[in-house]
C-alpha cells in the first residue's frame, strides 16, 4: 500500500520491448539504496515489482495490462518519474489509501496560474467521473490530491490545484496541456458502490 506521497523524481535511462510488454530502467540514486529485488514501487502511481537493483537504478517490468492502463507506455529515455516505496507499518500516513492500481489515465486540459499555485483541470474517462467528489482524493500520476472542483453531472472533468513544493518535486510540474496522466480514485468509493449494488 502506497499513501501518494511522492518520495523522488526518477529519470528513464532505459526503455526495450519484452515478451511481457516493457522494461524500464530507471535512476535515482537517493531513494534506492535499501531497494532488493522483489521490493515494490510506485512508478506515475502505477505499483511494480524491482526486477533488477544496481548502482542507484531500478528495472520494473510493465506488463501489457498495466500499459493499457496508464502513461508508462508513453515514457521514453530521460523522461521523468514520480517514485514511491511502499508504506512501513509503522510509517506515518500523510496522504490517503493509494493502491498503486490505476484505474485510467486522464488528460491534462487546462493549467492556470493563482499566485505561487497552479489549477489544473483534467478531463478523465466517464466511467471514473462517478468516484470524483469536491474535496475528495485522487491520485494523479502517483501524487495524493484534494479534488477541489469537479465538473457538472453530464461533464467528466475535476481540478486540482498544485503548491509550488508539488511542483518542483513531481512530474506534475512538468506536465502541459495535452498531457496523459495517471488517475486513481479513492478505492473507498469503489468498495461503498459494490456494496450497494450487490
Amino acid at each position: 500500500m502506497f499513501t501518494g506521497i511522492v518520495a523522488g523524481l526518477g529519470t528513464v535511462v532505459d526503455t526495450r520491448e519484452t515478451e511481457m510488454g516493457r522494461q524500464l530502467e530507471i535512476e535515482e540514486p537517493s531513494l534506492l539504496p535499501e531497494m532488493r529485488v522483489g521490493d515494490s514501487v510506485a512508478v506515475n502511481g502505477v505499483c511494480l515489482t524491482a526486477v533488477a537493483v544496481a548502482d542507484g537504478r531500478v528495472s520494473v517490468q510493465v506488463v501489457k495490462e498495466s500499459l493499457d492502463r496508464s502513461n508508462l507506455g508513453d515514457l521514453h529515455v530521460g523522461g521523468r518519474v514520480d517514485l514511491e516505496r511502499p508504506m512501513r507499518a509503522d510509517g506515518r500516513f500523510d496522504g490517503h489509501i493509494v493502491q498503486g492500481h490505476v484505474d485510467g489515465v486522464g488528460v491534462v486540459s487546462g493549467l492556470s496560474q493563482e499566485g505561487a499555485a497552479v489549477r489544473m483541470r483534467i478531463e478523465l474517462p466517464e466511467g471514473l467521473a462517478r468516484y470524483v467528489v469536491e474535496k475528495g482524493s485522487i491520485t494523479v500520476d502517483g501524487v495524493s490530491l484534494t479534488v477541489t472542483a469537479v465538473g457538472a453531472e453530464l461533464t467528466t472533468w475535476f481540478e486540482i490545484v498544485l503548491i509550488p513544493h508539488t511542483l518542483d518535486v513531481t512530474v506534475l510540474g512538468l506536465r502541459g496541456v495535452g498531457d496523459r496522466v495517471n488517475l486513481e480514485v479513492d478505492v473507498l468509493a469503489k468498495y461503498v458502490e459494490r456494496l450497494m449494488t450487490s
